[in-house]
């Protein structure tokens, strides 16, 4: 069962809720999928059965197409946050992570066509591998985070929070304009471009500069 865990590996005292996930917030993403720039924050959400350890193997469903990699800042919440301001969202988070929105493309691609909700593509069980979190006292600046997936051994993700479309603070507190975020909830802030296919007996490893680094591969 899941916990979220400290860099230390010691265990966090907040539930283990959801992972609150924003699309479309990177430039460079947006142009590979040939998307459309969202005039506002495009949300959605990925339930509890979907969060697991990143050092885990990753199970990955190979019955419905591809499945790809999103690596993304994580950041854990703390405290309860309705309607607050970009201030008080820096006092609710305990810690900053990286996490994966595993995302059954194909699928997507053919939920995009209907016009109907991402969820089938997105929330299904496992589908959001995450990394222990540094505590955000460690953290020295939000918007200037650098990380990184490698997938065997071959760059797949750089990505660098100052590219952001919207800032890590400003788009929790327009979350929490929007519904109240729960102690525990985990922010996936979006992921830049190099989005790609995962087979089982990939090794991947991921890495925040100068904060973590983990391992792990994919089964099926």
């Amino acid at each position: 069962m899941y916990q979220h865990l400290s860099q230390d590996g010691s265990p966090i005292d907040l539930p283990a809720t959801r992972a609150l996930c924003i699309g479309r917030n990177y430039m460079d993403h947006i142009a590979e999928l040939n998307s459309a720039v969202p005039d506002e924050a495009l949300l959605f959400m990925k339930p509890a059965p979907a969060l697991c350890h990143l050092s885990e193997p990753l199970i990955i469903p190979t019955d419905k197409g591809q499945c790809h990699n999103e690596l993304e800042v994580a950041v854990l919440i703390s405290q309860p946050l309705c309607q607050v301001s970009e201030a008080d969202v820096e006092k609710a988070i305990w810690g900053v992570g990286l996490g994966l929105d595993l995302t059954l493309r194909d699928v997507q691609s053919q939920l995009k066509q209907k016009g109907h909700p991402w969820e089938r593509a997105k929330a299904f069980d496992f589908s959001c591998p995450v990394t222990p979190f540094i505590p955000y006292a460690q953290i020295a600046d939000l918007q200037d985070l650098h990380f990184t997936l490698n997938v065997n051994n071959q760059v797949r993700q750089q990505g660098q929070t100052a590219k952001m479309m919207r800032p890590v603070t400003t788009l929790i507190a327009e979350m929490s304009s929007i519904f109240t975020l729960q102690p525990g909830d985990i922010i996936l802030t979006g992921t830049p471009k190099g989005v790609g296919p995962l087979q089982p007996g990939d090794a991947l490893s991921v890495a925040l500069e100068g904060h973590l680094s983990v391992s792990t591969s994919v089964v099926s």
